[in-house]
């Protein structure tokens, strides 16, 4: 037998903890103005809490080449009225997102002529595209090498604004990701990792919505805002913003695979995620709504093949909540109380528990998951609270939600 020297700092065993089964876990924060007040402060304060949960992220053997980092805030108008050159309707009536496309300018282009053919097809009018400004200088020669080139999409349809809009825009978005053939984060594995790596050859959208925009990445939590110049631009303002810190655990790193996904930022793992994965699969063949025209094959797969467990959940609860299911309804029917035995739960709240476990099994494990649709913020524990999360309301009414203490200075 012989003793680790790297163990020699670590704590003493304290009756039934035990710092060798300590674990380290993603970095997760949420700021947002009570009053819905937009302002370039909100998303200062979030890039820099990110900045504070670098030690969250993992890096490759390149230290400029890390797991993920994203933020997402509400669509900032304003900003984006000012930068195309193109007409925008009014807030609210159009959806954006960024385009994660093909290396190859020709394959991005190719890919673009299929993203408008697909939006007719679907009765959206594509306003125009927008370039987005990266500094790839930022990145380490793993993330630099896989990443993709950046395209910003502008749809439109008419009279449809809000969640309305963006169900139209998300049957755009899962077409196109189906039909330009991306299997997300399946073909991205960083050489720092010790696989093949392969340039990005597909098209993901970090996001699609007229209510909110994600800019994430294979980055580092100091590289975000750098590659991403927009975000230091002070029009960019918004009531809300989540941003996450990675450490991947069970996939490889990549571009898509970074969080924030369209409505959560995880900080930990669904441990069922393979038999959600397989229900949620089974279910296909039963659904139906009243909010999506047409045959709904065209959106399955719900989760992605190849994707994270966070993909995944993310995935289903974008598809209840733009299915009718209101977002707090929702995230309660997928991570649900420990209902069952709970002696001084009301009844009501055990009924509302038995009716969903109905219709939805949980999605579990140790996880804090923070969620957003662009109005409501919230965050929800698992039932075991194996993820602990802090947070403060402010006097200026400011509430802020992290993983840890001390992200932002209060």
């Amino acid at each position: 037998m012989h003793t680790l020297s790297s163990n020699s700092d670590l704590p003493r065993p304290q009756g039934l903890y035990d710092p060798r089964n300590e674990h380290d876990a993603c970095g997760v924060n949420f700021v947002a103005d009570l009053k819905g007040r937009a302002s370039h402060a909100i998303v200062e304060a979030a890039i820099g809490a990110l900045c504070q949960l670098e030690h969250r992220g993992a890096l490759g053997a390149d230290p400029l080449t890390g797991d993920g980092a994203g933020i997402l805030i509400q669509v900032p108008d304003r900003f984006y009225r000012e930068v195309v050159d193109f007409e925008l309707p009014d807030a609210g009536y159009y959806a954006t997102g960024i385009g994660f496309m093909p290396q190859s300018a020709d394959e991005a282009q190719k890919a673009q002529s299929i993203i408008n053919q697909i939006a007719q097809e679907e009765g959206l009018a594509v306003l125009g595209w927008r370039d987005v400004p990266v500094t790839p200088e930022e990145l380490g020669h793993g993330s630099r090498s896989t990443m993709p080139t950046f395209s910003q999409v502008f749809l439109a349809g008419g009279d449809l604004s809000g969640i309305d809009l963006d169900r139209r825009a998300y049957v755009v978005r899962k077409r196109a990701e189906h039909e330009i053939q991306l299997v997300a984060g399946a073909g991205e594995v960083n050489e720092a990792m010790g696989g093949k790596s392969q340039a990005h050859d597909g098209v993901y959208f970090a996001s699609l919505s007229a209510r909110t925009i994600v800019y994430k990445g294979m980055l580092t939590t100091a590289q975000l805002s750098p590659f991403y110049p927009d975000l230091a631009d002070q029009r960019v303002e918004s009531a809300l913003a989540l941003v996450h810190s990675r450490f991947s655990t069970n996939t490889f790193p990549s571009w898509p695979l970074a969080h924030p996904y369209r409505y959560v930022a995880h900080n930990g793992e669904i441990n069922t995620v393979q038999g959600n994965r397989n229900w949620m699969r089974a279910r296909e063949a039963l659904m139906a709504s009243p909010h999506f025209e047409g045959d709904l094959e065209r959106i399955f797969p719900i989760c992605t093949p190849g994707a994270s467990d966070t993909a995944g959940f993310d995935e289903c609860l974008e598809l209840l909540v733009l299915g009718g299911y209101s977002l707090q309804e929702a995230v309660l029917m997928m991570i649900p109380e420990p209902w069952e035995n709970h002696e001084s739960m009301p009844e009501d709240l055990k009924a509302f528990y038995r009716y969903h476990a109905s219709i939805m099994e949980p999605w579990d494990g140790p996880a804090s998951i923070i969620f957003t649709d662009g109005t409501t913020v919230g965050a929800v524990l698992d039932r075991n609270g194996l993820r602990p999360s802090r947070y403060w309301v402010t006097d200026d009414d400011w509430v802020i939600m992290a993983s840890e203490v001390g992200v932002h200075e209060v």
